[in-house]
């Protein structure tokens, strides 16, 4: 199995866990699309996740607070939680309004680390 498809797997579970989720997509940090299972727009949102991340992390740094964990971003119409999925790809998902912000916290950082779990699998198996 290739890694978008079980990238793609993932995202899947995901949203069975976690109905208020839109969609998801994985990239590398250099912004290449890995999978998504997003309506439209995945290449740009590919694209925007890995300066996201890439910010994130520096700001992280700077301000001594450790290791990104996720950034998330509110808006009127819904939230955008960005996740380190190893050193490599970053998960963004995407959710709607009213959203269990704790559950999509748990649910998103269990996603991100089974995804980097499957790279590094793959990895070694190449």
């Amino acid at each position: 199995m290739e890694l978008r498809d079980e990238v793609y797997r993932e995202m899947a579970l995901l949203r069975d866990r976690m109905p208020d989720v839109d969609g998801s997509v994985a990239c590398s940090v250099d912004g290449i699309l890995i999978a998504s299972d997003l309506t439209g727009n995945a290449e740009q949102t590919g694209a925007l996740s890995s300066a996201v991340l890439a910010l994130s992390r520096r700001m992280t740094g700077i301000a001594g607070k450790g290791l990104l964990e996720e950034t998330l971003i509110s808006g009127t119409n819904g939230y955008a939680a960005f996740y380190a999925a190893g050193p490599k790809i970053v998960l963004t998902v995407l959710a709607r309004p009213g959203t269990n912000l704790g559950l999509l916290r748990l649910e998103g950082r269990k996603t991100a680390a089974s995804v980097a779990a499957v790279t590094e699998r793959m990895s070694a198996n190449h």
